[in-house]
């Protein structure tokens, strides 16, 4: 039994709340909503999981690493926060690019229309 992965999963997790926090992206915003979004796509993903295992396709193999403890057959308690720590990651980047996108779009609109249409009036 290894605590190795979970160890790093867990920090990575951590890392990526204190990006979180730092730029205010998602669960320091919007918890709830964070939660939400983030426990819906890990329930999706395991159950992808499920359906995997259940069709030979996905299994455990050697894995020195783990821990051990599994959630179902096949599936590894390392793969509940691996699901956490890509579904968390995926929204924060959704939302960073999104900030980034509407940030330079609120720019462009703030400097006038292109082409320089506006004129000094004659007096």
């Amino acid at each position: 039994m290894s605590l190795t992965y979970l160890a790093a999963l867990a920090i990575s997790i951590g890392g990526l709340a204190v990006l979180d926090r730092r730029l205010r992206l998602a669960l320091f915003v919007q918890p709830a909503r964070t939660m939400v979004t983030v426990a819906g796509a890990v329930v999706v993903f395991l159950a992808w999981d499920a359906l995997g295992v259940g069709r030979g396709i996905f299994f455990i193999g050697d894995a020195p690493y783990l821990t051990g403890v599994r959630l179902a057959p096949q599936i590894p308690v390392e793969e509940l926060l691996f699901l956490v720590l890509l579904t968390y990651q995926t929204l924060l980047l959704w939302r960073w690019f999104s900030r980034s996108r509407d940030a330079r779009t609120r720019s462009a609109s703030d400097d006038g229309p292109p082409g320089g249409t506006s004129r000094a009036v004659d007096a």
